[in-house]
């Protein structure tokens, strides 16, 4: 049973990368056009109406959702995922979708390196190691004494380092409060923190593009109840490494829709992060499984 709820859960997981990669499509194309902090605004009210939902089918009603453990850590995971979404926004205009998402790839890593330091979590040798050779590869995306670096290279970079603070508070707040909770938090915080500059900076989208901002706040929603889904019924160590095909997703995206070139050393540099980033999923399992062994016996 658990083999084919792993199996069905890998389906909703691939399902939401490429829903995922998608809404990136989208956001570049919106972002071209309009101000960053509007299509972010609008992202997050179909957020918090989800969130909301969210609670009253898992808690029965909405007030559930203000008893979480760790309020002062659902601030900080709603701040730093909304300044997450608005950085990556811009990374995808200014770089383009390639680019963005493979200097992206470093996040897993970046979550092995700071899980230490802020869960207390053991990072071996091999884990470091790991690390350090992801590291080669953002340089080797990066080329930055090849003549032609730009400093827009860095924003991705800084995106990965916010998601990557917010997968480990998302971690630390897991211990008590549910997914629910956690996603109602995100998405109410964000909108208090984006609506007033987005109302303020807002300026009106033509009948084509309100369709296409539509279209990212319902798939949104989708992609996220995937998500959600998934991590319910299969094992999240047997999805994760499934994560990186969000990747070739892009790609593809990018390729064929808005004309970019998939340099090689943007594929090779992509190439060493993920590597390095299943290796250190894999060490992660090993530990896991090590531990339940011993919790056993």
């Amino acid at each position: 049973m658990a083999e084919q709820n792993n199996r069905q859960g890998t389906w909703m997981f691939c399902a939401a990368m490429f829903i995922f990669a998608a809404q990136d499509g989208i956001s570049r194309h919106l972002g071209a056009h309009y101000n960053v902090f509007s299509i972010v605004m609008l992202r997050y009210w179909a957020f918090a109406a989800f969130g909301a939902w969210l609670v009253i089918r898992t808690h029965g009603r909405l007030a559930a959702a203000l008893h979480t453990a760790f309020p002062g850590r659902q601030l900080w995971r709603g701040l730093l995922m909304a300044g997450q979404i608005c950085v990556m926004q811009v990374a995808f205009v200014k770089l383009g979708l390639i680019e963005t998402h493979a200097v992206f790839t470093t996040a897993p890593l970046m979550v092995a390196a700071l899980s230490g330091p802020m869960l207390g979590e053991k990072v071996g040798w091999r884990r470091w190691s790991a690390i350090g050779v992801g590291c080669l590869g953002v340089l080797v995306v990066l080329k930055p004494g090849a003549g032609v670096f730009s400093l827009w290279s860095l924003v991705p970079l800084f995106g990965a380092l916010l998601y990557a603070l917010y997968g480990l508070l998302t971690r630390y707040v897991g211990r008590s409060d549910t997914s629910a909770i956690s996603f109602f938090w995100m998405g109410v915080i964000g909108t208090v923190t984006l609506t007033l500059p987005g109302i303020w900076l807002w300026t009106p989208m033509s009948p084509v593009d309100s369709v296409w901002m539509a279209t990212l706040c319902c798939t949104g929603i989708i992609g996220h109840w995937l998500l959600i889904r998934c991590y319910e019924i299969a094992e999240a160590s047997a999805v994760q490494p499934f994560a990186y095909l969000q990747l070739v997703f892009i790609a593809m995206f990018g390729i064929t829709i808005f004309g970019e070139v998939l340099r090689w050393n943007v594929a090779l540099g992509a190439l060493i992060v993920v590597g390095a980033g299943l290796f250190t999923l894999w060490r992660q399992r090993l530990r896991a499984q090590a531990i339940a062994r011993s919790a056993r016996t």
